[in-house]
């Protein structure tokens, strides 16, 4: 905060030298409402980047902008918000969440004119909840309807907790019926795949958290095909 008043004290500073240097060089002028019509419509077109950043800028620090700290994408440009200014806002950048969703290392720097002339999300405040998918092969010659219910069992489970929160979320932005009615349950399909049959699972889960629970699904998944590995080589036994 200390930094954007120093900001935008400093522009007000250049702002009166500017007015003050023309008044010295030309003196008053004889129509004072004209000249400085003049003058205003001059600088908004040679500001207009600066004018629309500011603008932007206190947009952001409304209820529904962002903040230090924030999961963001901004212009399909996704990272965690480092640095807001008056003019600029500053994201150390990241892979896309839904593929790695590691950081590049690399700090990208955005005009706040996307506040009004673009359009951003917020993944930490309101709407951080994303779907997630993954895959994975099923053995070949067992039956895969048995190890996919003992997948979504677990996943279910697993994901109790985040699936609960994300509806209360995802009902109170709307208030609507069609909202309220919506589930946000894990689902479990099988697929054909080259090899035999392929079991993807589709989850709810916070963004900032999708590569831990990624990792706990995979370990869900590898747990299910285990428990049901042994009724069926009994199954297959010779008697």
């Amino acid at each position: 905060l200390q930094g954007s008043l120093r900001t935008i004290v400093r522009t007000a500073v250049d702002l009166v030298g500017l007015v003050a240097v023309i008044l010295l060089l030309f003196g008053p002028p004889s129509q004072v409402a004209t000249a400085l019509g003049l003058i205003g419509a001059g600088l908004t077109v040679a500001l207009k980047d600066f004018v629309v950043g500011f603008a932007g800028w206190f947009m952001l620090m409304g209820k529904n902008g962002i903040r230090v700290g924030d999961w963001v994408e901004i212009d399909d440009i996704r990272g965690e918000v480092a640095e807001i200014g008056l003019f600029r806002t500053v994201l150390l950048e990241t892979g896309n969440w839904t593929e790695s969703g590691h950081p590049t290392g690399r700090r990208v720097s955005l005009s706040n004119s996307f506040a009004i002339e673009g359009h951003f999300f917020n993944f930490t405040t309101s709407g951080q909840w994303l779907w997630d998918e993954i895959r994975a092969s099923l053995p070949a010659g067992r039956d895969p309807h048995p190890i996919a219910e003992a997948i979504r069992k677990r996943v279910t489970e697993q994901t109790a907790e985040t699936t609960r929160l994300a509806e209360q979320e995802w009902s109170g932005l709307t208030g609507s019926s069609a909202m309220r009615a919506f589930t946000s349950e894990p689902v479990v399909s099988l697929r054909p795949a080259p090899e035999g049959m392929e079991v993807v699972v589709r989850y709810v889960t916070r963004a900032p958290e999708r590569n831990q629970m990624r990792g706990r699904m995979y370990q869900e998944v590898v747990e299910a095909m285990r428990e049901e590995k042994s009724p069926q080589i009994k199954a297959d036994e010779p008697r």
